[in-house]
């Protein structure tokens, strides 16, 4: 899967799958911009990709800015000269009882996962339809309704990860006709600091890889094979689907 001469943004990218995604990518031929709140943790994915004869920038961006995503979308083309694929993996999941969730912790959580998705594929979008092309991958999840798992004290991230999908399925409808395609993914129970909570308890833990008929957690690495995919030609004719990686969670 080849991705030289391409450009990409990948939001959250400072650490976890953020990091992994901006890597492979890079080791795929593409040139990444790392972004995230830290410009500082940012360099450092940086220089790894370096390190490995990739190219790379780092970007502040706080995806609570609309003006900070079109910042990082202005300095992705001033210094690459395009953009062609944008990968939305920036969120945060702050466990909380569903009595207790303030006003406040809902309008954060929906405001980043969801709000943040949508400003950052906007800002992409109407850079890759000058050039007719562009893959845009949404990082959704497991727990959220319908198909996926309703997963109890974290009411207000399933809602944004359930908003991630229906966005990406209308999306891909609406950017067909600029050979823009939009997916989503959504992982299960991955191994990042974004489940350090939960491994404190291991009873938790012990009843989550339970229901997991792989009985482990995924590698950040096995999402991003995802992401390669669907940045790649090879998946030229693939819009508006989103695909699992969870083990087998919700085949159990």
């Amino acid at each position: 899967m080849d991705l030289k001469n391409k450009i990409a943004i990948v939001t959250g990218a400072r650490r976890g799958m953020g990091r992994t995604h901006s890597l492979l990518l890079a080791k795929a031929g593409a040139k990444v911009v790392v972004s995230d709140i830290s410009k500082e943790d940012c360099q450092k994915v940086v220089e790894e990709i370096k390190r490995e004869g990739g190219e790379a920038l780092s970007v502040k961006c706080d995806v609570l800015k609309k003006e900070e995503i079109e910042e990082m979308v202005k300095k992705t083309v001033e210094k690459f000269g395009k953009l062609d694929i944008l990968v939305n993996n920036a969120g945060i999941c702050q466990f909380k009882p569903f009595l207790e969730l303030t006003e406040e912790e809902w309008d954060e959580t929906l405001d980043i996962n969801l709000k943040g998705y949508f400003l950052c594929a906007q800002a992409s979008a109407k850079e890759m339809a000058k050039q007719k092309s562009g893959a845009i991958i949404n990082i959704a999840s497991v727990v959220m309704g319908q198909q996926g798992i309703g997963f109890p004290n974290i009411v207000h991230y399933c809602a944004s990860k359930g908003g991630i999908i229906g966005m990406t399925e209308a999306l891909a409808v609406e950017l067909a006709p600029y050979n823009i395609r939009v997916n989503a993914i959504s992982p299960g129970m991955i191994e990042t600091s974004m489940i350090s909570s939960v491994k404190q308890d291991p009873k938790i833990i012990e009843a989550m890889l339970a229901r997991i008929p792989m009985h482990r957690a995924g590698r950040p690495e096995e999402v991003s094979n995802l992401v390669l995919f669907l940045a790649s030609e090879e998946s030229s004719y693939i819009t508006g689907s989103t695909i699992i990686a969870d083990g087998g969670w919700l085949a159990g």
